[in-house]
């Protein structure tokens, strides 16, 4: 197997997998095809759609094709592109078992042709005991291990999924387990109830747990992902492949999907879309319409978000520019929201992925910002790598100015050059107090991303807090002997000002006009002295 990384942001990733069919771009969303029933052609698909690869049922196509001789998938799909067999392990989850075994069924797979193919797993569903999500661990870790013979020195690549459901320390045992055997890529089972229940908090630990734990270089599978409003969130934690057939199915149910939720037909005035069907036709037209026309324009156009949903997450990762797209993605519904808030606690993850530079600068826009990979990068930086400068005892605190880079705000430059005349000066630290980032010292103001974002104003008290206990760690982890404080009267620098007392930290302060002669004759004084 090849699998090259092309670019990357957060653990998102644009990668290029090669099969023996040819080659995929990643992230990819695979259309589930029904084998016997197609609303659309997969030859329109790969032709219309641009979906390059899907996925279709190999149980299924062994149960009503099997003995036709030299049967083989492409041939059989009419469909000349990437073809991913799963191996039935989703009809035992609904149906409690399938009337194939693991050898029979991997057998088939390679006979066939799949590019891809799954060997015959057990998942773990959702609300069943603990005893019994310990079981499909183990089995399919078993059999995971008894399928290693069976599908070597083959030209298929093949999927070792991971199970655990909700409880995180078996889906990190399920991926350190399988992550140890030599298979091609990976899968995350069982998410299917928990995304239908909009359980997004839920699927963000699930699979950061199994990201987290399995072969980076490896591509990461998420059964039955197939709403558009998810895929941002899925791939910025590392998710590469995404499969459903909710395309097809919310179309049956006369549902149309956006990439911000989900709207009932009969409820729609207006269509909120620019694919073909929605320029083609108007929203009287298609109501009016025969069930089936209905049926397949909506499949279609179902279709057609998923796919440029797809494409709008690559543009994000290309720019550097992924979190903000989750941020927006994630007011489609609360629970995407709640899914968002539960992502902070993987900043850490997040920034070990990220670049350090794309070239562009950031928006920030409330607390949601925080886990953005550039504000961790920079206060992690502060902690390891900016300490107190040798023979500085004094540290000055400015606000931010107005302008950035703040060193060319032309009243600092003024006081700076003043400042610089004292006795103290070559004794002297300047640093701005700046939301989010907390410190930000006078010498790296110019530096990514400190002069390149935006920030949403007036900040909230999450920001606010944020920022000033990074001051304060900051001011905790040194030695100045003096620390001025010159503050204005936003909300910011209050709290900082209360903060400080609270803390019993000793500081000189000066409030006022920052900018203004007053304050800088009071520094004169103080660094003369």
């Amino acid at each position: 197997m090849s699998f090259e990384l092309r670019d990357r942001d957060l653990l998102g990733r644009i990668g290029r997998l090669r099969t023996k069919s040819g080659m995929v771009e990643t992230p990819a969303f695979m259309p589930v095809i029904n084998p016997i029933l197609q609303a659309i052609p997969p030859k329109r698909m790969k032709q219309d759609f641009g979906a390059n690869i899907v996925i279709t049922n190999s149980y299924i196509i062994r149960k009503h094709f099997g003995d036709i001789p030299e049967l083989e998938v492409h041939k059989l799909l009419d469909y000349d592109g990437v073809v991913t067999t799963d191996s039935g392990a989703y009809q035992i989850l609904v149906y409690g078992g399938v009337e194939v075994t693991q050898e029979e069924i991997i057998t088939f797979q390679k006979k066939i042709g799949s590019d891809i193919a799954v060997i015959l797993d057990i998942p773990t569903g959702w609300d069943v005991p603990r005893e019994t999500v310990e079981y499909t661990v183990n089995e399919t870790l078993k059999r995971a291990k008894l399928a290693l013979p069976l599908i070597e020195d083959t030209d298929n690549l093949w999927v070792g999924p991971v199970q655990g459901g909700k409880h995180l320390d078996l889906v990190a045992k399920s991926a350190d387990r399988i992550g140890e055997m030599p298979y091609h890529i990976h899968a995350l089972g069982s998410p299917t109830e928990v995304m239908e229940r909009y359980m997004f908090p839920v699927l963000v630990d699930m699979t950061m747990t199994a990201k987290t734990h399995l072969p980076p270089d490896r591509p990461l599978h998420l059964f039955g992902a197939g709403h558009p409003m998810m895929f941002a969130m899925a791939v910025a934690m590392g998710c590469d492949l995404f499969d459903s057939a909710a395309y097809a199915l919310y179309a049956k149910d006369e549902r149309y999907m956006t990439n911000r939720g989900t709207s009932q037909l009969k409820d729609l005035e207006y269509f909120p879309c620019s694919c073909p069907v929605c320029r083609r036709h108007s929203i009287n037209e298609v109501k009016e319409m025969m069930k089936g026309e209905r049926r397949l324009l909506l499949t279609e156009h179902n279709l057609y978000v998923c796919m440029a949903e797809i494409d709008v997450v690559k543009q994000a990762i290309h720019e550097g520019n992924l979190w903000s797209l989750v941020e927006t993605r994630a007011r489609s519904h609360p629970q995407m929201m709640s899914a968002l808030k539960t992502m902070a606690k993987y900043s850490e993850e997040f920034e070990m992925g990220t670049p350090s530079f794309k070239g562009r600068g950031l928006f920030y826009y409330d607390y949601n910002s925080l886990p953005r990979p550039q504000i961790t990068r920079h206060i992690k930086s502060i902690r390891q790598n900016y300490g107190q400068p040798s023979n500085h005892s004094i540290l000055i605190l400015f606000p931010s100015p107005p302008v950035r880079p703040f060193t060319s705000y032309p009243p600092f430059q003024k006081l700076r050059q003043e400042l610089s005349k004292t006795k103290s000066s070559n004794h002297t630290t300047c640093c701005f107090v700046a939301a989010p980032y907390g410190i930000v010292p006078e010498h790296l103001a110019e530096t990514y991303p400190l002069s390149q974002y935006e920030i949403a104003e007036p900040f909230d008290h999450e920001t606010i807090q944020f920022t000033v206990k990074n001051v304060v760690d900051y001011i905790q982890n040194t030695a100045y002997q003096t620390i001025i404080l010159v503050s204005d009267d936003t909300s910011l620098n209050n709290h900082l000002n209360q903060t400080l007392e609270q803390e019993v930290i000793e500081v000189k302060k000066i409030h006022c006009d920052p900018w203004s002669t007053e304050t800088t004759q009071k520094l004169i004084k103080i660094l003369n002295e």
